[in-house]
């Protein structure tokens, strides 16, 4: 129930139940007074939390600003910079929420503080003051009332109407007191109607106001959120991969650390201990030591691991000759001396194992390094890229394709290891590989297929995007922008054999129509490039930094999916010249040349005249199948046309030249005693199509090499001939 209203019309008659009624009321204010003084209170606790939790916030998001990831190696992929922008982005995102909290603070004091104290003051207090007013004229009415009554009646008439007089103003006084506190009681209990309501409203859309600022940046953060999402679980894919490499090879250096040496640029390279004269006579202090072989430089650095820092100054001499230490001659074991040619006397020198001492009195006495040869995990044993090898790839990518396509997890579930080696047995088989109508079997399940093909082609000699080139993929796969990527792997894919580059592109297109499929077989762009990643272009040399770059190779090959219809269907926007050639083989000098039994020369075997052309009528209609138009094909014919054969000595093959002379000028002949004369080793076969041109094999050498007026050509001697040689065919030595 209500309160009951107060009537005017009872303020005159002052009864029982109008001062119950009153009552009521006053009571009703009084719990109205302490309840805002309360909330006013609670108000105030309130903004001083959100003030800490703002700060606690900030706080938080300055942390995460400051953060800054760190990956391993030279490059990051766009997913790992997604992922080291994500804290940043988070900052950015909380402080934001934040700057939106303090206006709302702010704005608290003003619409919820503020009016509740006004209102308690001006109006519950001005109540309350009423009431004492009413209090004291009721006092006073009562009291004259009763002084009144006591009169005689013996008094003088004119006494007793003055008295009267004096009762009535009394009253009237009380009257209109009564009247403005009941006036000034209802007053105040409606107006906390709105009054009291209104402040707490105007916080609350403050409070509302703020939560929709987080939704609508929520919003605005909804298409990061998307990238980090898949981000985080490309990085986490790719690190499941990286992960079992590293464990693998781990494991391997645990069996036998000497087969997985780095290649280092020194010939031997270990701790040793020298022994040092002191004044208190002879201490042995543990040094890092390197040797080149070319040089017969010693450079000795002295490092403890257990302090972690070097304890002095590096020292380098230079190798006159190495001793062996007899054992009866000194006390310590594992010993030889070293004679400098620029330091006196002998330094005698400690090694870590009689095994230890060998290599390095190898290494100094002038014999060849003891270097790891790089031996592929994989067996390579007769599988190549020829007619036989193009028809395995294709009946299994043709069993995919047609019978396949839609299974989950394509290309990433395994087969068993003793199918997977018969169905390669079957399908090597000369007399079954030659028959190219047949197709593989249905008793051979797709997980089969699929790891026949991935082990086919782990197989080969070497990686079907060459030793050579690995380096220039990774590096093209770290450029910053998408677009120079797609264009530097399309010119670097153009400069591949012709055969390697066909094969490709046959794998390429399968790949497209594999991801094209994605929502049924679960294999996106990004799967099948964790899985063909390492497989086309695993590196010369099995290291954790290797292992580490594995993410790259993925990138290249997911780019090579995504834009296979560009990349092997166009000739390269630009070209490069074979200036431009010779330079980027320069600055990719970290990338050591394969030796001659890495290069695809290996998969090229002798056939007779009549054999090569079938084949390579066969390999060229097969490649032409995926072209769909005329214009494309004669696209096609003239990027192959264009592209140096660089890694073939096949002489019905075209080579790219630079254009020269029919005979060479007598200046280009004369010696320029101020340009300096090298020698070079050829890289690539070349057959001499003018008198003036020299005609050579992969690895031989030329002396006397320089520059010649021809652009693109160089002039060397070779067997006492003199004449021109292609620029980008050799590197100076």
């Amino acid at each position: 129930m209500g309160l009951p209203a107060l009537e005017f019309s009872d303020c005159c008659l002052d009864s029982p139940h109008f001062r119950e009624t009153l009552k009521s009321h006053e009571a009703e204010l009084d719990k109205t007074n302490k309840f805002i003084k309360e909330l006013i209170k609670d108000g105030k606790s309130l903004i001083s939390a959100l003030k800490n939790l703002s700060s606690a916030k900030r706080k938080f998001a300055d942390s995460l600003n400051e953060f800054k990831f760190q990956c391993i190696g030279d490059a990051e992929t766009d997913d790992e910079m997604c992922i080291a922008r994500s804290l940043q982005e988070f900052a950015t995102v909380l402080r934001n929420l934040e700057d939106e909290r303090i206006r709302m603070i702010e704005n608290a004091s003003e619409v919820l503080i503020t009016p509740l104290e006004k209102f308690r003051k001006e109006q519950i207090g001005a109540a309350k003051e009423a009431k004492k007013k009413y209090d004291k004229e009721t006092e006073k009415y009562c009291g004259v009332l009763e002084k009144h009554l006591n009169l005689s009646s013996k008094k003088k008439e004119s006494q007793l109407q003055e008295a009267d007089s004096q009762v009535d103003l009394v009253r009237q006084h009380f009257y209109e007191v009564s009247l403005e506190y009941v006036f000034k009681v209802q007053e105040v209990q409606e107006r906390k109607m709105f009054e009291f309501v209104e402040p707490l409203l105007a916080f609350l859309q403050g409070l509302f106001t703020f939560y929709h600022h987080g939704y609508e940046l929520a919003k605005d953060f909804g298409d990061f959120k998307t990238q980090l999402t898949i981000s985080i679980q490309n990085t986490r894919n790719r690190f499941e991969g990286t992960r079992s490499e590293v464990e693998s090879l781990m494991k391997k250096m645990k069996e036998n650390p000497l087969e997985h040496k780095t290649i280092s640029p020194y010939t031997m390279e270990g701790y040793l201990y020298v022994q040092e004269k002191r004044h208190f006579g002879t201490s042995w202090v543990k040094h890092y030591c390197t040797y080149q072989r070319d040089s017969k430089q010693i450079t000795m650095v002295p490092f403890d691991q257990k302090s972690g820092g070097k304890g002095g100054e590096d020292e380098s001499v230079i190798l006159k000759s190495c001793t062996r230490r007899k054992t009866d001659s000194i006390e310590k074991r594992f010993c030889f001396d070293v004679e400098a040619v620029d330091r006196p006397g002998v330094i005698t020198m400690q090694a870590l194992s009689e095994e230890d001492r060998r290599l390095w009195m190898e290494a100094m006495d002038g014999r060849e390094p003891v270097y790891n040869s790089n031996k592929d995990s994989q067996s390579e044993g007769t599988a190549q890229l020829d007619s036989i090898g193009f028809s395995i790839i294709r009946k299994c990518i043709h069993a995919v394709e047609t019978r396949g396509i839609n299974e989950q997890g394509l290309y990433r579930i395994v087969g068993v290891n003793s199918r997977v080696q018969k169905l390669l047995s079957v399908l090597m088989d000369p007399k079954t590989a030659s028959e190219a109508e047949t197709d593989i079997c249905a008793e051979w399940e797709i997980k089969t297929i699929t790891s026949a093909l991935k082990t086919y082609l782990r197989m080969l000699p070497g990686p079907l995007m060459m030793y050579q080139f690995q380096r220039s993929f990774i590096k093209a796969a770290k450029l910053e922008n998408q677009e120079s990527r797609v264009s530097e792997i399309h010119s670097l894919v153009h400069r591949l054999p012709e055969k390697n580059r066909q094969m490709l592109q046959l794998l390429m297109n399968h790949l497209a129509n594999v991801a094209n499929n994605h929502k049924q077989n679960l294999m996106t762009v990004a799967n099948l490039g964790v899985v063909f990643g390492p497989t086309l272009l695993r590196p010369q040399e099995e290291t954790v930094a290797a292992i580490m770059d594995i993410k790259f190779q993925n990138i290249v090959i997911e780019i090579l999916i995504e834009n296979h219809e560009k990349i092997f269907n166009t000739v390269p926007d630009m070209p490069l010249t074979n200036a431009q050639l010779h330079l980027s083989r320069k600055k990719s000098s970290d990338s050591k040349p394969p030796s001659c039994s890495e290069r695809p020369l290996t998969l090229f075997h002798a056939m007779q005249s009549a054999e090569k052309q079938e084949q390579r009528n066969s390999i060229i209609n097969s490649s032409l199948e995926s072209v769909v138009s005329s214009n494309a094909n004669s696209i096609l014919n003239s990027s192959s046309s264009l592209q140096p054969n660089m890694n073939s000595s096949d002489p019905d093959l075209d080579v790219l030249k630079p254009t020269r002379p029919n005979s060479l000028p007598e200046e280009a002949v004369r010696e320029d005693s101020s340009t300096p004369f090298r020698k070079a080793k050829a890289l690539y076969a070349c057959k001499a199509e003018h008198d003036s041109e020299l005609s050579f094999t992969a690895g031989t050498v030329f002396d006397n090499v320089h520059p010649s007026q021809e652009p693109g050509w160089l002039e060397g001697t070779l067997n006492g001939k003199t004449g021109l040689i292609p620029e980008n065919y050799v590197e100076f030595f």
